[in-house]
């Protein structure tokens, strides 16, 4: 069965669908309305649902298949991002002022998983493979670290190897690795008065969080060039300066390329918060929210995968889409590629041959390196429980800057349909091969074997941790 055909046949399906996450655009935790959409079409099809996996209320479980073995997983997302409401226009115009946003393109990366197995369960059908392919529901990976407290729940434990994707502006596969990242409340509690007339009896809380911050601040130069510490105030005291604040709470991201070196920051980020309590006379509570690993990287499964976008190949993009992306880079800053191509293995030579190019229609050569992306992903949590592999497909114009409105428009057209439907075939064909291939399989699960004895993986998810479904 040509499983990339039956994709591209059922692609007004599967555009409609994504088309419904992108205007829910629902938040970490909060995607019922997505979740629903994506069960109700997975069980339409003949999957069976497990549905608030985790006790995560929009996590769920989709599964089919004719035999208890081997199990191939594949992921999904869903969640969308805060301030980046979008109409599908190429010059900024919200469709809702301050209402959150596709601006990661994940309305797209959970409907080609879904999209991928369909075609799969196709196949079965028809008798041209035996085992089980799972659909993983995962919500609330932008901070949420919805697949890490999925993987502490064990869901993932029976799976044999587990395939994911996500969109882009180029097509590949991943080799790169993404920093541990603890996202994390610093809460202080201090003691309120009156600013002018009594302020010797208050206690500032938000002092308190200002020093700690800049405390921080100063930490930077004394961290690994890779680490990375951002943070927001999220309560600062109150909107009268009259009166000395006595609660202020800041929201901290703590990253770095390994659990270990993570660990060794956020000690020292936490000693900061404490001098900061200790120099205001405040009381200090720590809230760690959510935690996600880097990833274990598997060679066979990536081998799979790059061998599946060379024979699928590269969507090419009509006029529209061509010119659609043309006036969209006029917001987009000249040197947003240059500044990031680094990434993807790409030289200042390579950056110029692209000059004038709006839109990747070619696939990227296997990029091995020790690069670490400024980002994170709970993904990671899975790679170390199960052998994982992703690849990554061209959706977005080139230059894109991620977590922005012009990614939030491109997901519900053509340029970031098209690279949808070549993800799911791609992921199909590879779900597919390891079904069928036992060599390759059994090849996967040893590499993954070896590389995990020579680790020491620990969650970091600190215990009794529950889902932060409410922040």
């Amino acid at each position: 069965m040509d499983l990339s055909q039956w994709i591209e046949t059922n692609g007004s399906m599967f555009i409609h669908l994504s088309n419904e996450v992108w205007g829910y655009a629902e938040l970490g935790y909060k995607e019922f309305e997505s979740a629903k959409t994506l069960e109700d079409a997975l069980e339409e099809a003949g999957f069976q649902l497990e549905r608030g996996v985790a006790n995560i209320p929009t996590a769920f479980v989709a599964s089919y298949g004719n035999a208890d073995r081997p199990v191939i997983g594949i992921l999904g997302e869903f969640d969308a991002l805060p301030g980046l409401s979008q109409d599908c226009v190429p010059y900024k115009k919200p469709l809702a002022s301050g209402a959150p946003g596709h601006g990661c393109g994940h309305n797209l990366l959970g409907v080609a998983g879904l999209a991928a197995c369909m075609a799969v369960k196709q196949a079965m059908d028809m008798g041209e493979m035996k085992g089980t392919i799972k659909y993983f529901g995962c919500p609330a990976e932008e901070g949420g670290g919805g697949k890490a407290f999925m993987a502490n729940a064990g869901v993932f434990d029976d799976v044999d190897i587990c395939l994911t994707w996500h969109p882009d502006m180029f097509n590949g596969t991943l080799y790169a690795n993404f920093l541990a990242n603890y996202r994390v409340s610093f809460k202080f509690h201090g003691k309120t008065a009156h600013a002018a007339a009594d302020p010797f009896n208050g206690r500032s809380a938000l002092d308190a969080v200002e020093l700690m911050n800049v405390g921080v601040n100063y930490l930077r130069e004394h961290m690994i060039p890779d680490a990375r510490i951002h943070y927001v105030i999220i309560n600062g005291g109150g909107i009268a300066p009259n009166v000395v604040p006595a609660e202020a709470e800041s929201l901290y991201s703590v990253r770095a390329p390994r659990t270990d070196q993570l660990d060794a920051l956020f000690e020292r980020v936490k000693n900061i918060a404490k001098g900061a309590a200790l120099m205001t006379g405040t009381e200090l509570d720590i809230v760690v929210h959510s935690g996600m690993s880097n990833m274990l990287h598997n060679e066979t499964i990536n081998e799979v995968l790059q061998s599946k976008l060379i024979e699928v190949g590269a969507p090419k993009f009509n006029l529209e889409e061509h010119a659609f992306a043309r006036e969209l880079s006029k917001s987009i800053p000249a040197d947003s590629l240059e500044t990031s191509a680094y990434v993807y293995g790409l030289d200042s030579k390579a950056v110029a041959a692209l000059k004038g190019i709006v839109l990747y229609e070619n696939i990227l050569p296997p990029f091995k390196s020790e690069i670490v992306l400024p980002g994170s992903t709970d993904v990671g949590d899975v790679s170390w429980v199960v052998p994982t592999g992703q690849i990554f497909t061209t959706c977005w114009a080139l230059g894109s800057p991620g977590h922005s409105w012009q990614i939030v428009a491109q997901g519900s057209m053509g340029i970031g349909q098209r690279g949808m439907l070549y993800a799911g075939k791609v992921m199909a064909l590879s779900a597919m091969e390891f079904m069928q291939n036992d060599k390759v399989r059994e090849q996967a699960k040893t590499e993954f074997k070896q590389k995990r004895a020579a680790a020491n993986y620990i969650s970091p998810i600190p215990p009794g941790t529950k889902p932060p479904l409410n922040i």
